[in-house]
Order: C-alpha cells, then structure tokens, then sequence
C-alpha cells in the first residue's frame, strides 16, 4: 500500500502551530494577503502565514525551518516595490507587525530601541513630547524593519542620511534560529566587522531582524516648507544641482515633473497649482536660518525659471503640501482610470541628474508611455511610475522594458540601479552588470554561510 509522506513545511507548520496556536495559519484570504507587496511580479501563495510576536518565537520557527528545509519570507507592511516579500518557492510568510513594543528611548543620547514591527509614524507619535524625532521617511506606511532590510532613504535622506546612517545596531535571528546583536549604542566604534551594515538592506536573504537601535534627532527649533514650479523639467534639476553645491543645508527637495503634479492636483485636491514640474523643499534650523537658506533658494530658482515660490511655516499647511507629496504614488496609480503602474527608481551622481531624468522622460515620451517622475533629487534619486494598460497583452511587457531602459540609463551615467527599492525580484539583472561577477561572487558567499541551506528569502537578489 502506498503512502503519501508528508511534506516538510507540513510537519513545520504542525510542529510551529504548538507555540504560535491560531498565529499560524493557513487561511486563504490571509495567504493571498502575504501573496506580493505593491508591485507588478506575479503573487504566489505562500503555504501558510506566522504571527510572531517574540524574538524567542522567531528563533524557534527558524530553527524548525532549516531543520526542514522550508523557505522564510519575512513580512512587514507589504509596502515594498520589487517583490521582496513575495514567496516564489511558498514555504512560510513570517508576518512581523505585531512586534511593535518602543523597547527604551535614552533621551540624552538621542537613540532608542524599537521591535522591527513599529511604524516611521507610530515612532514619531511615540517621540514628539520628548523633542526627538526619525528622521529617514519613505513616504508609505511601512514597517522600520522593512526599512532595515531595504536601506531605505526617502524625502530627508538629503540632510539626515539613510538607514544606513541612522542604524547603531540591531538583534537579527540568524537562518538556523541562532540569535545575534550586531553594533550598540556608541557613534562610533572600531571593533570588528561591521556587521550592523551587512544586514541593512539585506532584504530578508541572511536573517530576520526582531530589534532595531536608532539614532534619533531633535526636532528643530524652526520648520518652514516651500513651493516653487518650473515651466521645463531642465530649471527645477539644474536649481536643485546648484542648491547643493552651495551648501544650502535644506531638510528635503523633492521634485515632481507636470505628469505627477498633474495627478496630484486631481488626487490631493491642490489648489493655486499648475500642472508644472515642481520643487517642494523642508528647511529646519533657527528661525534666522529657516528665512536665510528659503531666501537663498529663492534666488537660485528664479535664476533657472522659477515662478511663484512660496513658503509655508503653519504647521498644518506644511502637513498639507507634504501629505500631498506622500500620496504622490497613489495620486499617479489613480490618474488615469483602468491603468496600473510599474514603478522603477535609480539614482545617479548628482551631476548627471539632468541627463538622467529629462532622458527618461522624453524616451518615455518617444515610446507612447505615460509616465510620472517624483524624485528624491537632492541626492540623485528619482522614482519613474510607467501607466500601462492591464487589458493590452503587450502592456505590461512594454512597461517592463522601460523600466529596464531607464535603469540602463542611470547605470550608464555612473550611477546605481536601485537608490531605495533594493533589488527583490525586479532588478536582479542589473546586479553583475554593476558589481562585476567576482563581487557577486562574494556576496553569494555571505548568503551561503549564513543560510547553506537557501531557505531565507529564497529567489530574491539573486537568480538562484
């Protein structure tokens, strides 16, 4: 008599379900809920969905993982933009949002110590009555974990840095339920490899992280927002170059060409806008020193075409402009009805960001495709979002091949194929053209000490 032997992941998500009980699941609305993130990648079920809620819990379904062989894709919000929580080889989605505990906060030291599940905006809540503030904004409601594992940046990165910058150390469960804490609360420290870094922007492909330390920052004395719009794409790239080589220390600019503003009038209900390309710019200090660098900024806009700056220190109209800005990827997916979008981003060195962007656009232009530019410009990021028809059998195809071309261009201008998506599923092809076949050989052979068995993330970052 024939029997059917049951597959690994069964005999996890029994042996799992003992110390997780109804936290492992295998709903079916659930399931697809884990199935893919915000992007355009094929969703694939994963075979059930784990509710964690400890360190020790992450560790033990680790450890029951690799003793079996079954893939771990770690899940925060599902905000992500190039399938990095999508689990091609289904095994289990390790949902981490209800591990949400601010653990400390050291007021003089301005750090703080959070679980990997907490909010960019549930953390500033948490820190506005002690005058500290997260600095690093992506834009979407994502998980600070999720951040960790992509390295994200956002609309402050100009001033504030990247998660890179802002990580003192982290606690990361390693693929065989191995527990570590990498760095610590000190500024500085030379003491080893560092291997706070190697997992920050690891996208979940050499371990879990389950506790984040931040460095955080006063929230200044002085906040004053701007506007200021542009009749060519060409005047706000070439204001925003010549904003930072002088050494205006602006808090954020952030540059949306006519297509983006065009949707976000619509969307956000702006009013006083034309559909032209344009800055919104963040300034921070004294108030002496908000008034000095706007002033300074006015200037050099005008001298690139500029029209009708503005700027704003009431709170709640700067919350306006910059909720605006925030919903700038849903502004676009809403623009024109019955189409999707396939977003892309690259960043290049701040010279070249003309030839980046305005090449972009009009190649985009000269292949019949719709799309819209926010840019992080500051520091040489920009998002490029392709609308395509989800009805046309080439649609999706044609958007993908644009997305290549615009990553192609970036890279041929020196820059990088992703400035804060990461690589995921989407831009795996672009990872030895840029780092060459002996660097990709060393970083398979991190992943491979640290999960010979490839159960972390599996198919993300690299093609196999």
């Amino acid at each position: 008599m024939n029997t059917i032997s049951p597959r690994p992941v069964d005999a996890v998500i029994a042996a799992a379900s003992a110390f997780l009980g109804d936290r492992m699941t295998t709903n079916g609305a659930i399931r697809e809920q884990h199935s893919h993130g915000e992007d355009s990648s094929t969703p694939t079920l994963p075979d059930a969905v784990a509710f964690v809620e400890t360190t020790e819990e992450v560790s033990r379904l680790l450890a029951l993982c690799h003793q079996h062989g079954v893939p771990v894709v770690p899940f925060g919000a599902g905000t992500s933009l190039e399938g990095h929580v999508n689990p091609v080889r289904a095994g289990i989605s390790l949902d981490l949002s209800r591990m949400v505990a601010v653990l400390e906060v050291n007021e003089q030291d301005m750090d703080c110590l959070i679980e990997p599940g907490v909010t960019r905006q549930q953390l500033n809540e948490y820190l506005r009555d002690k005058g500290l503030f997260f600095p690093v904004d992506p834009g979407s409601h994502c998980t600070i974990g999720g951040m960790v594992a992509t390295r994200a940046s956002g609309t402050n990165a100009v001033r504030y840095g990247t998660m890179r910058e802002n990580v003192l150390g982290l606690e990361v469960v390693l693929a065989d339920g191995r527990v570590i804490t990498t760095g610590g609360r000190t500024r500085k420290a030379a003491n080893g490899y560092d291997l706070t870094r190697l997992f920050i922007g690891s996208e979940g492909t050499l371990g879990v992280v389950t506790k984040v330390r931040l460095r955080l920052h006063g929230i200044p004395e002085a906040m004053s927002s701007a506007v200021v719009q542009f009749p060519t794409l060409a005047g706000a790239v070439e204001s925003t170059i010549q904003v930072m080589q002088m050494g205006i220390p602006v808090a954020r600019i952030e540059l949306l060409d006519d297509d983006m503003m065009a949707a976000s009038i619509a969307f956000s209900k702006l009013e006083g806008f034309a559909p032209l390309t344009t800055l919104f710019l963040e300034f921070h200090g004294t108030e002496a020193g908000v008034k000095e660098q706007a002033e300074l900024v006015e200037a050099i806009t005008t001298d690139h075409g500029g029209s009708g700056f503005r700027w704003e220190t009431d709170p709640a109209a700067r919350a306006k402009l910059w909720k605006a800005r925030h919903d700038s990827y849903w502004a676009g997916v809403a623009w024109i009805p019955g189409r999707r979008a396939l977003t892309t981003d690259v960043c290049v060195p701040i010279s070249r960001l003309t030839e980046a962007l305005v090449g972009a656009k009009e190649e985009a232009k000269s292949l019949g495709h719709t799309t819209c530019i926010v840019g992080h410009v500051g520091d040489g990021n920009f998002h490029q979002m392709v609308l395509y028809d989800p009805n046309d059998p080439k649609g999706l195809e044609g958007a993908w091949d644009m997305d290549r071309r615009i990553v192609a261009r970036g890279m041929a201008l020196g820059g990088t194929c992703s400035g804060e998506h990461g690589i995921g599923l989407g831009k795996r092809e672009f990872l030895e053209t840029e780092h060459g076949i002996e660097a990709l050989a060393v970083m398979r052979s991190l992943k491979a000490t640290l999960d010979p068995k490839g159960i972390m993330n599996p198919g993300k970052m690299f093609r196999n």
